[in-house]
């Protein structure tokens, strides 16, 4: 058993509320975390345990503080982000450096109409702003919950404000669009707008409604489903393609071979929320075999730890990706099994 250490730290009580959390929720987590006391005497925190437990427990603290001067809402999410950054024993950098949330939290994207910043939040994040910066295409993958189209989408507006661009096209796979939405009443565009709803939702959230609209009357935000890129060169443009996971590979092909010059593309998905038939391959996967080596393509792995919504969706995503990588290797060891039997019987 390690030696247990006792660190001092001075916080005001300002600080203490930001960070403790309601019913100091948040503090007891990072004891249950990292299995040690924290005791608040008077302005001063002990923190009590093994040291290393004790060090990464004030790490964090001292982290979190930073973060409330910086005058950002601490949230839980935060608080295990900060943790699972400690917890990271591979990344020395990671678990000896006290400011990395606080150099993620430096790079505000643009402000939304209510003036609340938007900003990456975890270091996924942070790798995928910065190749959307320095690439021409940019492929974000990932499970729900990670930001991915919610920062495109904050970049595509930003650059658009600077005009650095002189438009931006949404589009998205509309699977549906063929016997089971002709159903439906309406127009074309009001079948297929289900299905680009959550890129109006950021567009009114970040640009307000609007400012959006009135762009979009004059042509310069163009919100369309994949099937609409055809036959077209898009110069000087911002292009999202979202839930790429569902292309075909050959929606994939003609949707990259429609960029023109001074354009920025970003493409989002998540290869397990696939909902083409079994029998047909994502233009998502292909792209990936395909594409990966060229310059100024940029592949940004997002992962369960990315995961920025509610803190039980990023033990669903978890879960499902340690369910997912169980399956794949009983397959694999099923497959060595026929090889191995195979060849036995060859030998016979």
């Amino acid at each position: 058993m390690s030696e247990i250490t006792e660190l001092r730290l001075a916080l005001t009580a300002e600080d203490e509320r930001n960070i403790f959390g309601g019913n100091d929720s948040y503090i007891r987590k990072i004891e249950d975390s990292l299995h040690v006391e924290i005791i608040d005497r008077n302005g001063e925190l002990r923190i009590i345990g093994e040291k290393e437990g004790a060090n990464k427990a004030s790490s964090i603290i001292r982290e979190l503080v930073q973060l409330s001067r910086r005058g950002s809402h601490i949230e839980e999410q935060s608080v295990d982000y900060a943790i699972s950054l400690k917890e990271d024993s591979k990344n020395k950098d990671v678990v000896q450096n006290d400011n990395v949330l606080v150099d993620i939290d430096r790079d505000i994207i643009c402000h939304t109409v209510s003036g609340k910043p938007i900003k990456p939040k975890t270091l996924g994040q942070k790798k995928y702003i910065d190749a959307i910066r320095n690439k021409m295409i940019v492929f974000g993958l990932g499970p729900a919950g990670t930001g991915k189209t919610y920062l495109a989408m904050a970049m595509a507006i930003t650059a658009f404000q600077r005009e650095e661009v002189s438009r931006i096209i949404l589009t998205r796979p509309a699977i549906e669009a063929g016997e089971k939405l002709g159903f439906l009443p309406g127009d074309l565009q009001s079948k297929v707008d289900p299905y680009l709803r959550p890129l109006y939702d950021a567009l009114y959230q970040i640009m307000g409604t609007e400012n959006f609209i009135k762009n979009m009357e004059k042509g310069l935000i163009e919100v369309a489903p994949l099937a609409y890129m055809r036959g077209r060169t898009l110069d000087n443009a911002f292009i999202i393609l979202d839930e790429a996971q569902n292309t075909t590979p050959a929606q994939m092909k003609m949707f990259l071979t429609r960029i023109g010059f001074g354009s920025k593309v970003i493409i989002t998905g998540d290869a397990t929320q696939k909902d083409l038939s079994a029998d047909v391959r994502s233009g998502l996967e292909i792209a990936g075999n395909v594409l990966k080596g060229i310059d100024d393509i940029a592949f940004c792995t997002l992962t369960s730890s990315d995961v920025v919504r509610h803190p039980l969706v990023q033990k669903i995503v978890k879960a499902y990706e340690d369910y997912e990588k169980k399956a794949e290797n009983k397959k694999k060891k099923k497959s060595i099994q026929k090889l191995e039997k195979r060849s036995d019987n060859g030998k016979r």
